[in-house]
């Protein structure tokens, strides 16, 4: 990767703002009270940016773990040499001797994950290998039932294979506070849960279970470390907490060609547009094999040239966009903003109903990424 001061592009890029990143970092930490660890998940390419620059960066600026989804990209980080313990969220049993043998440390979300790591782990000579407990208290996803706990417990206290590093949970609605009377249950389930476990343990694991707006909206689950994705990333979950926080990206691209479309010539394939008028069409080299979907078609999104928007029309072609610039003073190599941290890319995805964690993490890695420092 190139780094860069800011700079208009040439091309599709994607630029990422590490001052941003740390800006973003240290908000969320001033919500936390100093004893408090720090998990930054960086999972799916940390959201879409650039999976080794951000975990270096937090490294650097004090993040306490590291989060991935799968196997393979905690080792991607390991071997770009980053030491930060790292807790993989979503192991398969196929892969687990690559967490041992990476010094990665997984997420026992179920009875069979449990059993089949005690056996990797023996079989590897381990003795007290950390492993993290997720139970499952109302997002029904990955994790234990509150009946499993009395087995979890006896596995545990039987094997010397492992040791218990954290015993975690994760919120549902911990964005809205309409569901706050839920969010509240999930604390206080995850309260007994873990003070079961540790009253049968003789050390104490750390105990998390906020994500952002558990950060933000619940001080009093913090427990002994909390887990930050979007937050750190730039975006809140809300209006309000949106101000305090900065998009670390900007996607960006540049006009490579202007059509002037007579009533009823058409734009695209399957003539999905058609003028009625005399318009200026913009071609893009941007695509939805960068992470520009086709629901971004039609109208259901735009672009941003010299501060006005462009809808898009027709639709969006593997490669290419192309967008109406009617009213727009502009020419062929223009910068063309898609999102950054003014016209964000929350709002871009509003705007084709769907939400910007989707929009982010799906722009192609073969946009060529720019590190701003």
């Amino acid at each position: 990767n190139l780094k860069i001061g800011m700079h208009n592009p040439k091309e599709t890029i994607l630029e990422i703002n590490l001052k941003h990143v740390k800006h973003n970092f240290d908000y969320l930490k001033s919500k936390l009270k100093p004893s408090i660890n720090f998990l930054a998940v960086v999972k799916a390419f940390a959201y879409g940016n650039d999976a080794i620059t951000i975990a270096k960066h937090l490294e650097k600026i004090g993040a306490d773990y590291l989060a991935v989804a799968y196997t393979q990209e905690g080792i991607t980080l390991r071997e770009a040499g980053i030491s930060l313990p790292i807790l993989v969220l979503h192991p398969q049993t196929s892969n687990l001797k690559k967490v041992i043998e990476y010094c990665l440390e997984p997420n026992i979300y179920n009875k069979k994950v449990l059993k089949e790591f005690i056996l990797v782990s023996k079989s590897e000579n381990q003795k007290n290998y950390p492993v993290h407990l997720k139970f499952n208290t109302g997002l029904n996803r990955l994790g234990f039932g509150i009946d499993d706990q009395d087995f979890v417990i006896e596995a545990i206290q039987k094997t010397q294979f492992l040791k218990i590093k954290s015993v975690f949970s994760h919120l549902a609605a911990s964005e809205d506070l309409n569901e706050k009377a839920f969010t509240l249950n999930q604390i206080e389930e995850f309260r007994l849960i873990s003070k079961n476990i540790l009253s049968n343990l003789d050390y104490k694991p750390l105990l998390h279970i906020c994500n952002t707006s558990g950060i933000l909206n619940f001080p009093e689950a913090h427990f002994d470390m909390v887990r930050s994705g979007i937050g750190v990333y730039g975006f809140g979950n809300s209006i309000e907490e949106q101000k305090n926080l900065i998009p670390i990206a900007s996607l960006k691209t540049v006009i490579s060609q202007i059509h002037n479309l007579k009533v009823g010539e058409s734009v695209g394939y399957n003539r999905a547009y058609k003028s009625n008028g005399v318009n200026r069409i913009a071609t893009l080299p941007i695509g939805h094999a960068d992470g520009i979907s086709r629901i971004y078609g039609n109208s259901k999104g735009y672009v941003v040239i010299n501060n006005q928007k462009a809808p898009v029309v027709g639709n969006v072609c593997m490669d290419m966009v192309m967008v109406d610039i009617t009213n727009i003073e502009c020419k062929e190599g223009d910068e063309v903003i898609v999102f950054n941290d003014v016209f964000t890319a929350e709002e871009l995805a509003e705007s084709a109903a769907t939400i910007s964690y989707e929009l982010i993490t799906s722009i192609s890695q073969r946009v060529k990424r720019k590190i701003v420092e």
